[in-house]
C-alpha cells in the first residue's frame, strides 16, 4: 500500500473538492512532474491560466496543493502537490448523500480516463524511448474466478510488491519515472 505519510485519505469534503476532470488532471500533472505555475499547467493541458488559476485555488482550499515559494521570482506563483497518492475509501460509493455518491462516481470515471490517457501517449510515443523499454513495458489483462474476499487478497498483495520496488535515485543510469495501473473489476455475466 502507499506510504501513509505521502498519501491522502479522501472523504466525503475532500471528495467534493477534487471531483472535476480539471482539478484532477492538474493534480496528477504536480504529482507526477513536480511544481508548476497556473500558466505552465494551462499549457500543458490545453486550458486558459484563469481556469487553470482558478482550479488550483479550489485544489488548495481542500488541502490537496500548496505554494511552492522556493520556485518562485518575483510574482510567479508556483505551486506543488501536498501528498503523492489518494486513498478512496469505498464507502463513499455507498454514501447516503447523492452529492457524494456522484462526487465518487465522477472521481472513478476521472481516474479512468486518466489512465486512458497515459496508456495512450505511451503507445502513441513509445518509438521516443530507449528499445529497451518495449520489453520493459506491459500491456496485459487476466481473467480469473474470485470471491470478493480473495479478490481484495490479490490487491493487497500486488500492492505489496509495487510498493517494495522503491524509487530509484534521479541519478541512476537508464532509471525512468514509470506509470503503473491496476484495475481488477467483476466481468459482466455472460
Amino acid at each position: 500500500m502507499p506510504d501513509e505519510a505521502t498519501s491522502r485519505h479522501l472523504d466525503a469534503r475532500s471528495l467534493r473538492g477534487l471531483a472535476h476532470p480539471l482539478r484532477m488532471q492538474l493534480l496528477a500533472a504536480l504529482r507526477r512532474d513536480g511544481p508548476a505555475t497556473a500558466s505552465q499547467l494551462a499549457a500543458k493541458l490545453g486550458e486558459s491560466s484563469g481556469s487553470t488559476s482558478y482550479h488550483l485555488r479550489q485544489l488548495a482550499t481542500h488541502g490537496f496543493v500548496e505554494d511552492a515559494p522556493e520556485q518562485g521570482k518575483g510574482r510567479e506563483r508556483w505551486w506543488q502537490a501536498v501528498d503523492q497518492s489518494l486513498m478512496f475509501d469505498e464507502t463513499l460509493l455507498r454514501d447516503p448523500d447523492p452529492e457524494v455518491r456522484g462526487a465518487a462516481a465522477a472521481f472513478g470515471y476521472e481516474v479512468a480516463n486518466i489512465h486512458t490517457q497515459e496508456l495512450t501517449t505511451w503507445l502513441g510515443n513509445r518509438h521516443a524511448y530507449p528499445e529497451e523499454w518495449d520489453s520493459a513495458s506491459d500491456l496485459s489483462d487476466f481473467s480469473g474466478r474470485l470471491t470478493p474476499e480473495t479478490a481484495r487478497e490479490l490487491i493487497q498483495k500486488m500492492h505489496e510488491l509495487i510498493e517494495s520496488y522503491r524509487p530509484l535515485p534521479e541519478d541512476t543510469p537508464g532509471a525512468q519515472t514509470v506509470r503503473i495501473h491496476t484495475h481488477l473489476f467483476p466481468s459482466p455475466p455472460q
